[in-house]
């Protein structure tokens, strides 16, 4: 039977040839498994030569030399084949992908998420549990467990195959006699190995080393104990100055790998001295939860220039890449995809009262500011998508260094596909300080009280201006509107339009709903960009039933001029919510409407050849084109009864949006204080709920 894959039963037919025979033909294989192995790779030999190791400058069979403790070694021979297979049969794939990326069901043995190695909205990174190969369908990238950890690790062949061995509890052994426990390791594995003893060693000079009372003091004045400690690693660096890389050379680690390990660094007067002196150490992990780095909070509060930073983390290196790594993630995760929800916050203290407090989903920059990599990350946790929707809550202070990193947050906020709020402690205490003052509670409240991103960010404009007088209403306005035209979604955006008129006082919402537009318009370039953005663009789904009831108009103001035209020209092009589908309305409008110019002659040719020539753009010109030659809804001949039921549909559902605003309107205003404001949306609610009765009867009727 052919798997869900087209390219797997090539490379299972190459994998049964040659257990079978020790021969193979590599024809169309290598480049869906085989390409760029690179340095130790094993590949598809060629006749005769079976598996062997590629890559470097190394003859076939072998791997290039390598630094083992302070000397050097080369291993004889390729990894046994029975050890490659033990590997990949101990080493499911969903779970080793699961490390990396949110997955979900997707049918039978299959499982299916965001791709971590492009950027995308909707999910087409699939797994085959039955198969054990993953395949993306949008960036092509392919292949087994193997191929998996090689591209997101960036490791050869032979990196991937001993970080997998150690994963599944497999000693590796080598052609010619050698095995993994006593041959040399990869650069990554021996920095990995390193930094998990270094974490071990912080973690007990915490519990024994004479100066780590200075770090308890912190610890405990801040209410975490032992087992918290324990429970996120918490440790602590020496007074002296070469504490730890006396204790990694004596693990027969090299000088040079714990420099560029970023664990020690050479000193003044030559020698290597520890990095970290007098701090106390959290260590940071990936979501596979192996050790990469460190941050390291200063205990000398003295001023002392010696004493450093008062937060150090660890430098770039092979493993510590600080743009893409969140702390606590790897302890998050699980929670993440369960509630669908991703805690922002600043200190690696507020993770730890966070999760004390059982919100569980909390994660912290390492000593950057939220980025463009970090929301990849995020978004492959949540498996951030149009169809499933989360959301990130960032945790700022409530100061102009607050406003000015969600002003930062919010730059990002377009690439999310869920929503994205702020948490701010009105007093200005950060989580920690929260969860000290008023227990777990006070946390979890926290992060209930959470407001809109953009919401938090327009306040902030807003603060900046004398809004008692017209002249600073209309500067805020102008400056919160860029921030509004920002937002992807055209519901979203004119829900907050409404909201800033309301913070602005002005009770026209109209009026700040088209300065806002106004301002996009600029933002664009002009009509013109603005149609051809909105034509370029993807549109909502084609069985939304807003989507089907406008383009059922549209259809009918194209084909059937003469029909459509007296009640067609009643539509405002705000009726139209799709944006490609208010450019046509626009078109039409600039034309004279359906009852004007060559539509009124009843030549539907000539009025399609008027309206594709006044189309400007290419986009708008072929979107014309389809919805001429595009079959309408009717399952009948076209009369004066389906149009006006097709119109009434368009109008109706225009009303039910501005009742839902209307609503929302009239619940966030107070009768008391804003009477007359209440008083006034809550006539306009009822007229529009009468209106919109009459819009249904007479859509029925005409049925």
């Amino acid at each position: 039977m052919s798997s869900t894959f087209p390219w797997h039963d090539r490379h299972c037919r190459a994998y049964d040839t040659y257990h079978r025979t020790g021969r193979t033909d590599v024809s169309g294989v290598a480049a869906d498994i085989g390409r760029g192995y690179g340095d130790g790779a094993v590949a598809i030999g060629s006749a005769g030569t079976g598996w062997r190791t590629t890559g470097g400058r190394s003859a076939p069979g072998e791997v290039p030399l390598a630094r083992h403790g302070r000397g050097e070694g080369r291993v004889a021979g390729r990894i046994r084949d029975a050890d490659v297979a033990l590997v990949r049969e101990r080493s499911p794939i969903a779970d080793v992908v699961s490390e990396h990326v949110q997955l979900r069901p997707a049918g039978r043995n299959e499982l299916v998420g965001l791709c971590p190695f492009h950027e995308e909205k909707s999910p087409s990174f699939y797994v085959n549990v039955a198969t054990g190969l993953f395949h993306c369908f949008g960036c092509q990238q392919g292949g087994d467990v193997y191929s998996f950890v090689r591209e997101i690790d960036g490791l050869s062949f032979r990196e991937a195959a001993e970080r997998l061995a150690r994963r599944a509890g497999v000693t590796l052994t080598f052609e010619g006699g050698g095995t993994t426990d006593r041959t040399v390791s990869s650069q990554r594995q021996r920095l990995l190995e390193a930094h998990r003893i270094a974490a071990e060693f912080y973690a007990e000079q915490l519990g024994g080393h004479p100066s780590a009372r200075a770090g308890w003091d912190f610890l405990t004045a801040r209410g975490f104990d032992l087992t918290a400690a324990q429970r996120f690693g918490v440790g602590y660096a020496a007074t002296g100055w070469d504490t730890l890389t006396r204790h990694l050379l004596s693990r027969r680690f090299t000088g040079e790998e714990l420099v560029l390990g970023g664990l020690s660094k050479q000193g003044a007067r030559g020698g290597l001295i520890d990095r970290f002196h007098h701090r106390l150490m959290w260590p940071i992990r990936d979501l596979a939860g192996e050790v990469v780095g460190f941050g390291g909070r200063r205990l000398a509060e003295d001023g002392s220039p010696n004493a450093g930073p008062k937060y150090l983390n660890s430098p770039e290196t092979p493993l510590f890449k600080k743009a893409s790594l969140l702390y606590g993630a790897e302890l998050a995760r699980r929670d993440i995809a369960r509630r669908y929800q991703v805690v922002v916050v600043e200190g690696y203290t507020d993770v730890m009262a966070c999760h004390l407090a059982g919100v569980t989903t909390a994660v912290a920059t390492c000593g950057t500011a939220f980025g463009p990599e970090h929301v990849g990350v995020v978004r492959r946790l949540l498996m951030d998508s149009d169809e499933r929707r989360g959301e990130v809550i960032f945790t700022f202070d409530g100061d102009a260094a607050g406003q000015k990193a969600a002003l930062r947050a919010f730059e990002h906020e377009e690439r999310f596909a869920t929503q994205t709020f702020v948490a701010v402690e009105p007093t200005g205490l950060d989580p920690c300080e929260l969860w000290m003052r008023g227990g777990d509670a006070a946390v979890r409240e926290l992060v209930a009280r959470r407001v809109p991103l953009v919401e938090f960010a327009i306040r902030g404009v807003l603060a900046r201006y004398d809004l008692d007088t017209t002249e600073g209403r209309l500067a805020a306005l102008d400056a919160a509107a860029p921030l509004i035209n920002r937002i992807k979604d055209a519901g979203l955006r004119h829900r907050h339009a409404v909201n800033l008129d309301r913070w602005l006082g002005f009770l026209d919402e109209r009026f700040v709903a088209r300065r806002v537009a106004e301002h996009r318009e600029q933002q664009t370039g002009g009509r013109s960009a603005a149609v051809a953005s909105a034509v370029g663009r993807r549109e909502p789904a084609a069985t939304d039933p807003t989507v089907i009831v406008e383009r059922e108009a549209l259809k009918l103001a194209v084909q059937f001029p003469g029909l459509a035209g007296p009640m067609f020209d009643t539509l405002a092009p705000e009726m139209f919510t799709v944006p490609a589908h208010r450019a046509v309305r626009e078109l039409i409008s600039g034309l004279g409407g359906v009852g004007g110019g060559l539509a009124r002659t009843g030549d539907v040719a000539a009025w399609v050849t008027e309206l594709s020539a006044a189309a400007t753009e290419e986009g708008l010109r072929r979107f014309v084109t389809a919805l001429a030659v595009e079959r309408v809804l009717c399952d009948r001949d076209v009369d004066d009864r389906y149009v006006d039921e097709q119109m009434s549909r368009v109008q109706e559902l225009h009303v039910t949006r501005r009742i839902t605003d209307l609503k929302s309107r009239v619940q966030r205003l107070n009768p008391v204080v804003d009477a007359e404001a209440f008083n006034r949306a809550y006539g306009e609610l009822i007229a529009l709920e009468q209106h919109k009765h009459q819009l249904r009867e007479r859509g029925v009727g005409a049925a």
